[in-house]
Order: structure tokens, then C-alpha cells, then sequence
């Protein structure tokens, strides 16, 4: 890993207004920190000073610190002795390690989902599909779409009605958003994820079992495969 010397960058991350009231203060550090990393505002390797990230979010070090924490535990930072906390790198290996377990979680999870799911939520991810397909085809900003797909896996994962599915697609949430970033970078990739997404949700819908969960297997190593050539582009050797 490469430490990225000064820390915080200045004009590259926008300084996020951090409320007192809409919800905790460590929640929602946390999630101004994760979107900077997830959008690669915060690279790879930058230091993360807490003194640098008090300053700038107005909050107090114990804050700053539950929320470093918080993000060691998912994967988006690395806190180096010595030298405190850095944006994590994701290896090639780790990240092939990552997309085959959700190949194998979210296939599951669409079996489960045709197989409980009523009615009224194939009308709840058709609705989701075409916020997708609107947010895609319109032109919206990666974080956009990120943020409509997102809805897309909520719908499946309150259908599949599987608390262990669940808590395991939790546990990669994080580094799982990092990559969905990386892969939609790639030119072409977000119709083409559109065109997955359309065709997976036409087998769930039919209650097509298998094809389902064939093409839900397909649409993530399709990812993967764009992801990982975006990761090698930026760091040559990730590759070594």
C-alpha cells in the first residue's frame, strides 16, 4: 500500500455539512467518509489525520475515531502502528475473493427471493428497474446510480426473507459499493449492467428459479471483470 503523503486532500474532497439533528454524529461521519472513499475523493493509501478530519467535519476526536473504527471493520480503512489510519487498497486477489462470494450469496438470494417473495414485491423491483433504467440511461452521476441500484438489492433482500443472507451481504457492503464504483467507471459498463439487471429481473418475475440465479452469477463476474481491469489500471502492480 501506498501512504499518500499530506493528508487530507483539499479542492478534491468537498467538506460534507455533518447536522446535529437528522442522525447520530458518528453515523454520519461515517457515511461522509465511506461515499469520499467509495467515490475515490479519498484515494487509496491517503492518510486519514483525525486531528486533519476534527478540523474539518467540526466534530470532536472521539467521534472521528468511532468512526475510523467502524470503517477498519469494513474494510475501507487501514490503521498502519505509527502511523494511524489510510484509505484501504483492494488487491486483485481480494477482489476476485469478494465478487465470487457475492456471486454465491446474491444467487442464493435471488432463489430465495422467487421462492418467497410475493406479488407486491415483483411490482416493488420492477419499479426499482426502471428507476434504474431512467437514472442510466439519463446520464446521472455514478453515485446516483449506486445509490437507485442499491434499492434494487433492498427489494431483494427484504423478498428473500433470510436474515443470514442478509447479515452476510452486510458484511461485504462496503468494499462491495468500492468495486460497483470501479466497474461502472468502465466505458460501456452501465448499460450494459442495465441490460443484466432488465433481464434478470424478466427471469425472476417469470419464477424462473434457476435462469435467475444463472444470470444473477453472470451479472456479478460481468462486473467483476470490468472492476478489476478498472483496479489494475489504476495501481500496475496489483497485478504482480
Amino acid at each position: 500500500m501506498t501512504e499518500k503523503a499530506g493528508g487530507l486532500p483539499g479542492r478534491q474532497w468537498p467538506t460534507p455539512q455533518v447536522s446535529r439533528v437528522a442522525a447520530p454524529l458518528r453515523d454520519q461521519v461515517s457515511s461522509a467518509l465511506r461515499q469520499a472513499i467509495v467515490e475515490r475523493e479519498l484515494p487509496p493509501g491517503q492518510r486519514l489525520v483525525e486531528r486533519e478530519l476534527v478540523d474539518r467535519l467540526q466534530v470532536s476526536r472521539a467521534t472521528v475515531r468511532e468512526s475510523l473504527r467502524e470503517l477498519e471493520a469494513e474494510g475501507l480503512v487501514t490503521v498502519i502502528p505509527q502511523r494511524g489510519a489510510v484509505v484501504a487498497s483492494i488487491s486483485l486477489q481480494e477482489a476476485a475473493d469478494i465478487y465470487e462470494a457475492r456471486a454465491a450469496i446474491e444467487s442464493l438470494l435471488v432463489r430465495r427471493f422467487v421462492e418467497r417473495a410475493g406479488d407486491e414485491y415483483l411490482e416493488r423491483l420492477a419499479s426499482a428497474v426502471d428507476a434504474l433504467r431512467e437514472a442510466t440511461v439519463s446520464g446521472q452521476p455514478i453515485r446516483e446510480i449506486l445509490n437507485v441500484k442499491s434499492r434494487f438489492y433492498d427489494v431483494l433482500v427484504e423478498g428473500a426473507n433470510s436474515a443470514i443472507l442478509a447479515t452476510m451481504l452486510s458484511s461485504l457492503q462496503a468494499r462491495v459499493s468500492l468495486l460497483r464504483a470501479r466497474s461502472l467507471t468502465h466505458e460501456g459498463r452501465p448499460m450494459e449492467s442495465l441490460g443484466e439487471v432488465q433481464t434478470l429481473a424478466k427471469a425472476i418475475a417469470a419464477r424462473d428459479t434457476d435462469e435467475a440465479a444463472r444470470l444473477c452469477a453472470e451479472h456479478v463476474r460481468n462486473a467483476a471483470r470490468t472492476g478489476m481491469d478498472e483496479l489494475a489500471q489504476d495501481d500496475p502492480a496489483l497485478l504482480s
